[in-house]
This record gives C-alpha cells, sequence and structure tokens, in this order.
C-alpha cells in the first residue's frame, strides 16, 4: 500500500506545482483527480467538498476507484456508460445514484472529462459531483419553514413554486440563478418523507450548468499550476496522441496485471517503453515519467553482459520468444539479476503490435544463460498481456 501511496504522490507532485494543492483545497465545490496510468484508475485528489457530501475522511478515499461509491441501486447501464467513456477518453455527463458512508443513497449530476498532458496522453480524469434536486410535486400555501426560512417568497417579493428534492437537507427555488454556494438554497430538516431512489432523477438544467461551470474552473487551475513545472496540461487535446501513446482503456487493463513487466512499441524508433507496470516500479525504482519513451538499455550498465544483449535484439528481429538472465541496474545503480522473459504481442490482425519483457528477480547463484525456462508466473503475464492488447484493438475496429 505504501508503494502505491508514492505513485499517488508522484502523480500530482510531477505534473503540476506543490502549491495546487492549496488551490483545489480552496475551491467549494465536490470533485475527485483519478489516474489511469496507476493500476485500478485510483483517486489521487479529493476535494474537500467531496469528503462533506460523501462522509468520509481523506485517507478512506485516497487510492480507491469511484466503484466504491456506487450501491445496489446504482444503475448499471449508467456505469457502463462511464466505463465506454473512460474508454474512448471522453467527457461524459449523466445523472448516476450513488451512496455516502452511512449507506444513504442520493442522485447527482456526474460529470467527468479527461486531462490531456501537451502529447496527448490522458494523465488524469477530472469527476465533478453536484447533487440534484428533484422536482416531484408542488407545495401549496406558503408561510415560514423551520430556521425562519421563507419557503416561497424570493427576494424580490414575488412567490414561487418549490418542489421536494432528491435529498431531504437540500431544496431549491425553481428561480434561483446560479450563485456563490449552494448551501445559501439549503433548508435542513424538511419535513418530507424520504424519497424514493427506484426513478431516476433527472438535473435540471441549472444543475447541468453548475457542474460544467465548476469542471471548467477546477481544469484552468490545473492548467494554470502545470505551467509552473512546464508540463502543461489541457482539457482538450491539443494534439493527436503521439506514436506510441496507449489509450486509457489498455492502460486500465494492464493496470490489473500485478506482476513486473514492460510493453515496448517495435514500430517507434528505438522501440521504447509505452507502458511499464507499477511493479516494475518498484523493482527498478524509478518513476514513469522516467521510464516511458526510453528503450531498455538503460537498465544495463558496465558488467552487463554484450552476447545477452544480442541474443534479446536476435529474438526482436525474428519475433521470437526468449527467457535469458541479464545483470540490469537500479535507479540508485545497485545491480541486479534480472529474470527476463520476452516475447511479441500481436493485435487482433495476428500482426505484432508490441513486445512485452517480464522480469524476476533472481537472486539465485545459477550462472546459467541459455536454454532457460521461463516462470509460470512469466507466462500467465504474457497471457493476459495478448488479451489485454487484443480485446483493445477489436473495440478501436468496431468504434
Amino acid at each position: 500500500m505504501e508503494s502505491q501511496l508514492g505513485l499517488i504522490e508522484q502523480s500530482f507532485n510531477v505534473r503540476y506545482s506543490s502549491l495546487v494543492r492549496d488551490a483545489l483545497d480552496s475551491l467549494p465545490d465536490s470533485f475527485t483527480i483519478t489516474d489511469p496510468s496507476i493500476s485500478g484508475n485510483p483517486i489521487v485528489y479529493a476535494s474537500a467538498g467531496f469528503l462533506k457530501l460523501f462522509g468520509y475522511s481523506k485517507d478512506e478515499v485516497i487510492g480507491r476507484n469511484g466503484r466504491a461509491f456506487q450501491g445496489p441501486k446504482t444503475d448499471r447501464r449508467s456505469v457502463m456508460e462511464i466505463r465506454e467513456a473512460i474508454r474512448e477518453e471522453r467527457a461524459i455527463q449523466i445523472s448516476l445514484l450513488n451512496y455516502r458512508k452511512d449507506g444513504t443513497p442520493f442522485w447527482m449530476v456526474f460529470h467527468m472529462s479527461p486531462v490531456f498532458s501537451e502529447d496527448g496522453r490522458v494523465i488524469h480524469f477530472l469527476a465533478v459531483q453536484v447533487p440534484i434536486l428533484k422536482r416531484q410535486r408542488r407545495l401549496s400555501g406558503c408561510g415560514e419553514g423551520r430556521n425562519g426560512i421563507n419557503l416561497c417568497q424570493d427576494g424580490a417579493g414575488f412567490r414561487e413554486p418549490v418542489f421536494r428534492c432528491c435529498r431531504r437537507d437540500v431544496c431549491l427555488t425553481s428561480g434561483s440563478q446560479p450563485g456563490p454556494a449552494l448551501s445559501q438554497y439549503s433548508v435542513p430538516e424538511l419535513d418530507y418523507p424520504e424519497p424514493e431512489v427506484d426513478d431516476p432523477c433527472e438535473a435540471s438544467d441549472l444543475e447541468k450548468r453548475k457542474a460544467t461551470a465548476a469542471l471548467n474552473n477546477i481544469l484552468s487551475v490545473l492548467m494554470n499550476y502545470s505551467e509552473l513545472t512546464g508540463r502543461l496540461v489541457s482539457g482538450k487535446r491539443c494534439s493527436p496522441p503521439r506514436a506510441g501513446l496507449l489509450g486509457a482503456s489498455l492502460t486500465l487493463s494492464l493496470g490489473r496485471i500485478k506482476q513486473s513487466f514492460v510493453l515496448t512499441d517495435p514500430h517507434i524508433p528505438d522501440m521504447p517503453i509505452v507502458y511499464a507496470s507499477d511493479a516494475f516500479l518498484r523493482l527498478t525504482g524509478y518513476s514513469r515519467d522516467e521510464v516511458l519513451g526510453r528503450n531498455c538499455r538503460f537498465l544495463s550498465g558496465l558488467d552487463t553482459d554484450s552476447l545477452t544483449q544480442f541474443q534479446i535484439k536476435e529474438c526482436i528481429r525474428t519475433e521470437q520468444i526468449c527467457t535469458v538472465r541479464i545483470l540490469n541496474y537500479r535507479k540508485d545503480r545497485t545491480p541486479f539479476w534480472n529474470f527476463l522473459h520476452i516475447s511479441p504481442v500481436r493485435n487482433a490482425t495476428g500482426k505484432v503490435a508490441y513486445f512485452v519483457g517480464v522480469q524476476i528477480e533472481d537472486a539465485g547463484n545459477t550462472q546459467e544463460k541459455h536454454g532457460l525456462r521461463p516462470d509460470r508466473s512469466q507466462f500467465g503475464t504474457v497471457a493476459a498481456v495478448r488479451v489485454a492488447v487484443r480485446g483493445s484493438s477489436m473495440s478501436a475496429s468496431s468504434s
């Protein structure tokens, strides 16, 4: 878990100025930021508004997937629409039933958008949550509710209809316009029965606009603070994805594989790494940004055997499987014996799309370099990578 939290810290610190957290903490909105490059697409930032709305502490949220806030009555079709938007790396706004920590359900506007790097890669997903106020029935008569709040009259002296809400503790007049905080419209402890959650709760235009405005404002904060590090981000893909960059869907699928491995693209000069697993980063001590785009040679050092390196090159040239024992070096330059299995990975058309290299640290004293057999876990990792790549290429061809 500590290594996962370290990756989460890197997810923010590498991309934005250290001041970005203070800026985001000052925003009143409920929102989360997730990182699809980390296994499980975990939450790497949760706003104070989100924690208050859902009733969780920060430590209970960071590192978890958004599925943790769904429940038995959350519409599966809505969940699939969100997953499809992630796969296609596009924005989505949808009504969604979620659950607080105490188990109470509530409807909300869920507005999610990808955050792109300069090279067109999706580095984060930003999701804003706005509670939906359901207009179900008109209240007859006027008067004051609890706390002396007039339920029907606005500041200009006009009487406006008031409607029951999806949440017991929030009510909004139909004539309200976007203003400071939503809390100014709150009317706590109204004596309404708890509304049903089985029927879809349609968001108003005001609520949809509020979600859009909040998302755009948060994106502008991220963009401004990314300029301080020189690693610019944007809410729109400003340039076509660079060759070799993996889509969010494939990245998420690969992130479920727990072993140490890298994926390289033979169709790009110098065959760079286009994906590195969390376990590989822990094994070598490098961050993801220090690995992506580099050839695997950077793990070699003075005592790395050149004949073993040549054997690896030949297996790649002939698109063959090979297993070797090679001396590699971590970021701190400490050496380790790498029991390495390399295999081509073909797409749905049968063409070699990538090469996968699966690493196991070999603490044994054997000096054998040839005729090695892969470990069973390495076979399993290669099979899982092949399934993910073929599934991704089939989805791409059908969309």
